[in-house]
């Protein structure tokens, strides 16, 4: 049997093991064993002790909490059903093949779970890969969708910035073959109007195409097979400065120097449709037939987001480059540039809050046939976005209410609880939202006093002599008014005083 001194010399065990890095399978024994002489602890009576905590990376959220998530939520809605998106779902895992190949160095980050069945399984890693298998397997070659769902990355976690293991995505893809730029550009609106209307404070959304990217790869001269590794060094852009990015391409990736200062020419450029015509004109870049599509396509881009009015917010940036494989053509990313909050002292800094991107090889990829579907797409930051709202209500004091009760059944007397029971249930029927404390007699002054702390705004008061007059009295809680109102007419009178707030 297992003692304390022993499970304690097995933990310090394991935590050598994994400081010096040692081999995962020798780590995983070790780990089992202390596991087991837990377990075995643990049958002593009172002397194994719970420790009562969420999983790493992952939090509980309170209905002060919910509330404001549900606000967020509710406003992306909204906007994708306004661009007339459909909703589908899709399960949480997916078979481990689906997932493999398609995230590049992200894949490390992929939550693989145990053999169930003869089926190798991972949990999703995000909404996009999962559609994409969806699209082939349906065979569906068109269609407008949202998807809003928890994804997971096995991924260390900076619960502060908004980054966790498990988290929701906000995603609307457009799949179909359709004119170019057109479906891109409304990805881009959408995005604008989610985050004027959250009011986040102000944001950029940068812009680039991977065309322009492996176009100026080539040119740069880097050699076919590290042009995603250099991408996704040059992904790091918006966290380092170029001079780390640098020596990261040329001391950790074998990038040649020269190359790598070439590149460093073209990832620093950033503007609009002036910048396009200058690329466009640029010796080297207009001799690369992608590079050239791309450019061609961006200017077209730029011209729809024109007449949507919203190049004000837009940057096309040379140095996004987004790390994920299966981004074809135009990429985009939202960042907030500053955190105005009165109240803190150190503004909340939580870096991209939506991105997303054209990926046209992706259904390809799962077809038996090859047939490709284009899809461009989008996804919303949720976390990232509820960090901010949740630090500015917390700075703010401001009073979230939890609950969406209209009005609460009361009585100044005893005896009247079956009135009261009577009276929530036609309510209930009418599609009121009402309570009723849960006691036989409750005082009016706590019944009242109920009201104040949880927001309810209106009190139907029921009474002997109001049951004898037919009549029930309405009592607004904010101004404390009192009104008479006729049983047959309160369920419109609430709704008529409820829909004014």
């Amino acid at each position: 049997m297992a003692d304390e001194a022993a499970v304690r010399a097995q933990a310090e065990a394991v935590r050598r093991l994994k400081q010096d890095k040692a081999d995962p399978d020798e780590i995983a024994k070790e780990v089992a064993k202390l596991l087991e002489m837990k377990a075995q602890l643990g049958g002593d009576e009172g002397k194994h002790k719970f420790v009562l905590k969420t999983p790493k990376g992952t939090r509980d959220y309170s209905p002060k909490q919910m509330a404001i998530r549900e606000r967020v939520f509710n406003a992306i809605i909204t906007c994708f059903k306004r661009h007339g998106a459909e909703v589908i779902d899709t399960p949480v895992f997916e078979l481990k093949e689906t997932l493999t190949g398609k995230y590049g160095e992200d894949s490390k980050l992929i939550y693989d779970l145990k053999d169930q069945g003869g089926e190798l399984l991972s949990l999703r890693y995000d909404l996009t890969v999962p559609f994409a298998r969806y699209l082939a397997m349906n065979k569906i070659t068109s269609i407008k969708r949202y998807h809003i769902a928890k994804v997971y990355r096995r991924d260390n976690p900076a619960m502060t910035r908004g980054r966790y293991r498990e988290f929701y995505q906000c995603d609307f893809d457009i799949a179909g073959q359709f004119d170019p730029m057109i479906p891109d550009a409304e990805c881009l609106k959408i995005v604008h109007e989610i985050l004027s209307d959250l009011q986040l404070g102000d944001f950029l959304i940068k812009v680039n195409d991977r065309r322009i990217l492996d176009g100026m790869f080539a040119v740069c001269g880097v050699p076919d097979s590290k042009f995603r590794t250099i991408c996704s060094s040059v992904d790091k852009l918006d966290k380092m400065p170029w001079e780390e990015v640098r020596s990261e391409m040329v001391g950790e990736k074998g990038l040649s120097p020269e190359v790598a200062d070439h590149i460093g020419e073209y990832v620093q450029l950033h503007g609009g449709l002036d910048l396009i015509e200058r690329l466009l004109q640029d010796p080297k870049l207009s001799q690369n037939k992608l590079a050239k599509e791309g450019l061609g396509d961006m200017k077209l881009l730029f011209e729809y987001l024109t007449l949507f009015g919203i190049t004000g917010k837009i940057s096309f940036d040379l140095s996004l480059a987004r790390g994920l494989d299966y981004y074809t053509g135009v990429i985009f990313e939202a960042v907030l540039l500053q955190q105005e909050n009165d109240h803190v002292e150190e503004p909340v800094s939580v870096g991209s809050v939506a991105g997303g991107g054209r990926y046209d090889g992706l259904v390809g990829m799962f077809d038996p046939k090859g047939r490709k579907v284009p899809c461009v797409g989008v996804s919303i930051g949720i976390e990232r976005i509820f960090s901010i709202l949740e630090q500015r209500v917390e700075a703010s004091e401001e009073k979230i209410r939890t609950r969406e009760t209209q009005v609460l059944v009361a009585s100044a007397q005893k005896k009247l609880l079956e009135e009261r029971l009577k009276l929530i249930s036609e309510l209930w029927d009418a599609g009121i939202k009402a309570e009723v404390l849960y006691k036989k007699n409750p005082k009016l002054l706590n019944q009242l006093q109920y009201c104040e702390e949880t927001g309810i705004p209106l009190v139907a008061i029921v009474g002997e002599q109001e049951l004898k007059d037919g009549v029930i009295k309405l009592r607004v809680v904010a101004t404390r008014e009192e009104v008479n109102v006729r049983r047959e007419s309160l369920v419109e009178e609430i709704r008529m005083r409820t829909s004014r707030r």
